[in-house]
């Protein structure tokens, strides 16, 4: 029987945080789609003075201007609320502000204050062209992270692999007591730990080298891997469960060969 590591607990955490991903892709989609279905209003046009009866100049102010029946800005803060928010697993009793600081996080702040209802901004071209660029450049975010996690899943199965080999071996070969081999047995067995801990050292370069690695999505901001690591094990007793594992692992494997060498030392 396998034993379970601290790295099968991260590949569990991984999937989970892939799922994740992707339900925020897919409502991130959908609130593209319904953003750019929502005509824009044309911008209104501040009224120059013109000259009272009497040759004093009329206020611009105080002219009629045409408004739009409704704020459209709301809408989209509506949709962001039906789409995006509502895959937020960090919504808080007060969907006000709690609404406003997603925005926030996943649009930027300059988009949360256009959308925001203290403010009077119509859904003009300009703004309706902000809030699709920046949506746009959060999916290829979201696209590299996800990307990155397809990454780090690989690497977790690696690691995986190469712990259950050396693990199954153990448990297997422990089962018969030193005692009972003979010397070419525990040569044999001498030989197979210094394989094993070969094994352990290369998961560990291949490890090394994913963790000091970059990724992206197209022109999207690269996820460098040693931080997506550091906030993925946050809760774990460790930040690096992968590396520890197999140091631990080649460790131990270094004092089962220090024991058979004993043994074979006694018998030569």
């Amino acid at each position: 029987m396998s034993i379970t590591t601290h790295v099968h607990e991260a590949l569990e955490r991984v999937d989970t945080e892939r799922e994740e991903v992707a339900e925020t892709v897919t409502a991130v989609d959908r609130f593209a789609r319904r953003v750019d279905e929502i005509r824009p209003v044309s911008p209104i046009k501040p009224t120059g003075g013109g000259y009272a009866a009497d040759g004093g100049v009329v206020a611009a102010a105080t002219r009629s201007r045409p408004r739009p029946p409704t704020n459209r800005c709301q809408d989209v803060r509506e949709l962001f609320a039906e789409t995006i928010y509502a895959t937020s697993t960090d919504a808080d009793v007060d969907r006000a502000d709690s609404l406003q600081t997603t925005i926030s996080d996943e649009l930027g702040q300059e988009i949360a204050l256009l959308l925001s209802p203290e403010t009077d901004r119509q859904f003009t071209p300009d703004v309706k062209g902000a809030v699709l660029t920046v949506t746009r450049k959060r999916r290829a975010e979201l696209k590299a992270i996800d990307e990155a996690l397809s990454t780090e899943a690989d690497s977790l199965r690696s690691a995986v692999t190469a712990l259950e080999t050396v693990t199954d071996w153990l448990t297997r070969v422990n089962e018969i007591p030193l005692s009972e081999l003979g010397f070419d047995d525990l040569r044999s067995r001498h030989e197979a730990l210094s394989s094993h801990r070969d094994r352990c050292r290369q998961a560990l370069q291949d490890r090394q080298a994913v963790l000091h690695g970059t990724t992206k999505h197209h022109a999207a901001a690269g996820v460098p891997h040693q931080s997506l690591v550091s906030s993925l094990y946050r809760p774990f007793p460790t930040a690096y469960p992968v590396v520890v594992t197999l140091c631990r692992l080649e460790e131990c494997c270094a004092d089962c060969q220090r024991t058979v060498r004993d043994h074979l030392t006694r018998r030569a």
